[in-house]
């Protein structure tokens, strides 16, 4: 599987795509690039005003243009937003751009994990539970359309997940590891 050197992480929100990509990257000595972080600066003001203000759709058509670009630079890690795979244009070019890597969570781990988190739109809802359980249904046959491999985060630490991420990457010829630092060898960022 010969594939240019950009991986980018999908999830649902709170799958962890930002705090294990800044990690994968750290290890492989890449770049790393958040689409939702990019989307920010180029609007000037949060995603959930942004949404408040413009609306979902015009945030999606940032966010396509934003992934586009961040495809064209080799030696990335991108972490997308949680919504990213809803469109099929993204969809098709990230996994025809990079190396896809669904992390895949229960909505019952990511209620765990944002019951407390007051930035997400779509989760600013009365019951957060049924909210995360109805996106998960429509968007993880996206994630699973969109992505090369699929690691269920469950519990693991993250630096196990990194791990489990290099082992697949290498195991399908995608990186080359030998050169890939330890945990403890890898350059700060």
């Amino acid at each position: 599987m010969s594939r240019p050197e950009l991986i980018a992480l999908v999830s649902m929100p709170g799958g962890g795509k930002s705090t294990v990509g800044r990690q994968l990257a750290r290890r492989l000595n890449w770049e790393f690039a958040d689409s939702d972080a990019l989307v920010e600066r180029q609007v000037g003001c949060s995603i959930s005003t942004f949404f408040e203000r413009e609306g979902e759709a015009r945030f999606r058509d940032i966010e396509e243009q934003v992934i586009a670009d961040v495809l064209d630079k080799p030696r990335q890690v991108l972490a997308t937003g949680g919504g990213a795979i809803l469109r099929q244009a993204t969809r098709e070019r990230l996994n025809r751009h990079a190396t896809v890597v669904y992390l895949r969570s229960t909505p019952e781990d990511l209620f765990r994990r944002l019951r407390h988190d007051t930035k997400r739109p779509l989760l600013q809802v009365a019951d957060p539970l049924t909210r995360l359980r109805e996106l998960y249904a429509t968007r993880d046959p996206l994630y699973r359309e969109t992505a090369h491999f699929s690691v269920d985060t469950g519990r693991p630490s993250v630096p196990t997940l990194v791990n489990m991420i290099l082992m697949q990457l290498e195991l399908a010829g995608v990186i080359d590891a030998s050169g890939v630092p330890s945990p403890i060898d890898a350059p700060p960022h």
